[in-house]
């Protein structure tokens, strides 16, 4: 299955971006990085300049339709950059549309809120998003991983990188039983 990474140029929480992309690979899957710009994604620890990683398609050229799922790394600043993108806000939200599977960490659900998906949806995210989370009409709840299939797809949701042992887990298993 190819699954779309999509990044901010810059601001994404490195291990956000390469445990879950480690998992793809190491599951047989085909993680393509997306991101607004060309070029390449400049990853932080926290608020440290980490490693770069090169873009492979850029979000106005890709099309949902060519992947099997979406993963959205958070980041503080990369889903706020994200969301400020037409484009970005478009590619997510046809996820949605089309009914393929996507899963976001961390603060990855504003880049949701701003795409209007979390209405009637049960997530979890960093705890400081609960409020917006719970204000886009979604049901916040502070669990390490949430499966939600009450929606047009299932939608996997974690808080924090602590949590990306189970966030790879139960991802890699929604997209898996969807891809089938």
């Amino acid at each position: 299955m190819r699954i779309a990474f999509l990044t901010a140029p810059e601001g994404v929480e490195q291990v956000e971006l390469t445990e879950p992309w480690q998992a793809a690979v190491d599951a047989g899957h085909e993680p393509v990085l997306v991101s607004t710009d060309p070029g390449k994604v400049q990853a932080f620890n926290h608020l440290d300049k980490a490693d770069t990683f090169a873009v492979d398609e850029v979000v106005g050229e890709a099309s949902a339709e060519s992947f099997g799922g979406l993963v959205l790394p958070g980041g503080v600043a990369n889903p706020d950059f994200l969301r400020a993108d037409d484009k970005a806000v478009a590619f997510v939200k046809a996820f949605f549309e089309q009914g393929r599977p996507v899963a976001a960490i961390c603060h990855a659900p504003w880049t949701l809120i701003e795409a209007d998906v979390v209405r009637g949806r049960v997530l979890t995210s960093w705890p400081s998003l609960r409020t917006d989370v719970r204000n886009a009409g979604g049901d916040w709840v502070d669990e390490q991983v949430r499966i939600c299939e009450h929606g047009p797809n299932k939608l996997v949701t974690s808080r924090k990188p602590d949590d990306l042992p189970a966030f790879c887990e139960a991802y890699l298993r929604v997209f898996a039983a969807e891809g089938d």
